[in-house]
């Protein structure tokens, strides 16, 4: 896929947590990107007590790319958001906000076009969101029917609610492990969030929040560990060891619960600008109409309105097991399509 990147800088900002032993991978296959020569990547060691920083060292002369690296100081708990953060800074260092900010984590491996796909990508959205597949040799069949069902459902969600900027084949990640901004979206968004986990989810729902055009494309791709000790506390490690202990399985959003959110959020993309169609969505909704004009008023674009003004489900949303969320989706997948 050939993507010109000059003169647009590049800059993959990487947080290191004791990665001696899988750094390598990510610098070989940062190596595979075309153009990787106008590639920078940006390290922050987040209190590493292994040979992270010896082993970056040894490598980087055969490398094409640049690398610039800074070290954090002892932390007593590792806070994913915060070291993230770091790395992005690093990224931002006499970056103009044309500037790309790729992210990805020191445990993944980015596909040879990840690159080039995230530059063409974010010539249509305002942030790119990667789709993450688990690599290694620790399987996990209930995540994996996890990852089928959400996939389902974000097709399910843009079937009733398009938008103009979304992939033709989407999928359902929000990860650290894959995500594009230029460097002025992420200032403007005030970056990642210090917190021990979920900073990723957090920026992309500020994204949604602030109106801007979040793309979650299929074919940005990125291989991640499946290792059950992890870094980030409440990360997908810890939550892949909770599935392979879980006597009873995971829970989820009931699927009609957030087909609702969906034709709510279509419903209200379409009204933003029409007071009158405003006005009749307060209705359908139950809401005042002179508050749900306030939020009209105040939403940068129809994406903004429809992100803020669509809440939780009347009644408060369902919990439902695995099963039943498989069946139930499968059901209104049909009941969709029948009616197209």
């Amino acid at each position: 896929m050939a993507v010109q990147l000059t003169p647009i800088t590049v800059a993959i900002c990487v947080p290191v947590r004791n990665e001696a032993l899988l750094l390598p991978r990510l610098l070989e296959a940062i190596a595979a990107q075309a153009q990787a020569d106008a590639l920078t990547l940006r390290l922050f060691f987040d209190d590493c007590r292994d040979d992270s920083a010896d082993i970056v060292a040894q490598h980087a002369a055969s490398m094409p790319f640049r690398i610039v690296s800074k070290t954090g100081g002892a932390t007593a708990e590792p806070n994913a958001g915060r070291a993230r953060a770091q790395a992005m800074t690093i990224g931002l260092d006499a970056c103009g906000d044309a500037a790309v900010l790729l992210s990805t984590d020191a445990d993944s491996i980015p596909a040879p076009d990840w690159v080039a796909r995230n530059l063409a990508a974010l010539d249509l959205a305002d942030l790119v969101c990667g789709r993450i597949v688990r690599g290694g040799e620790l399987p996990s069949a209930i995540q994996d029917r996890v990852e089928a069902y959400y996939d389902g459902l974000f097709a399910l969600r843009r079937a009733i609610d398009p938008v103009p900027w979304e992939a033709p084949h989407t999928h359902h990640y929000t990860s650290g492990a894959s995500l594009a901004v230029r460097a002025g979206t992420y200032r403007a968004l005030g970056g990642f969030e210090p917190r021990a986990s979920a900073e990723d989810a957090r920026f992309v729902d500020a994204a949604h929040a602030a109106g801007l055009r979040v793309r979650r494309d299929a074919a940005v791709c990125v291989e991640t560990s499946s290792r059950r000790h992890g870094r980030a506390a409440a990360g997908l490690a810890d939550h892949l060891r909770g599935l392979d202990g879980g006597a009873t399985g995971p829970t989820m959003a009931h699927p009609a619960d957030e087909a609702w959110r969906y034709r709510g959020q279509a419903r209200a993309r379409a009204a933003w600008g029409d007071a009158a169609a405003v006005d009749r969505l307060a209705v359908a909704l139950g809401r005042d109409a002179a508050h749900i004009r306030a939020v009209a008023r105040t939403s940068a674009n129809a994406e903004a309105f429809a992100m803020r003004v669509i809440g939780e489900v009347p009644g408060g949303a369902r919990l439902a097991t695995l099963d039943e969320a498989e069946r139930a989706l499968a059901n209104l997948t049909f009941e969709r399509s029948a009616a197209a």
